[in-house]
């Protein structure tokens, strides 16, 4: 029976050295981390008052619609962490 070819195995060469990047906090997007949460608690500081006041403040004239309002600034607070990176 023929014996089969032996192939030559190539050296072994290391992959190339990644190298470190460097992470800036500064990269542009360092104002969405206080909006959203000043949006957290504006929304739930705008509810907190209308209940505590029994309506009477935020806005007297929209009535329980300044739950809306609340949940608006909450939803928008959301919408901003979404570029949070």
């Amino acid at each position: 029976m023929p014996k089969s070819r032996i192939r030559k195995k190539d050296d072994f060469t290391p992959p190339p050295a990644k190298q470190a990047t460097n992470i800036s906090f500064a990269s542009g997007r360092s104002w969405v981390a206080p909006l959203m949460l000043a949006l957290f608690l504006i929304g739930l500081a705008w509810i907190v008052v209308f209940y505590v006041t029994t309506g009477d403040l935020p806005l007297k004239s929209i009535g329980n619609w300044n739950i809306v309002v609340g949940f608006g600034f909450i939803a928008a607070g959301f919408v901003v962490s979404t570029q949070w990176k």
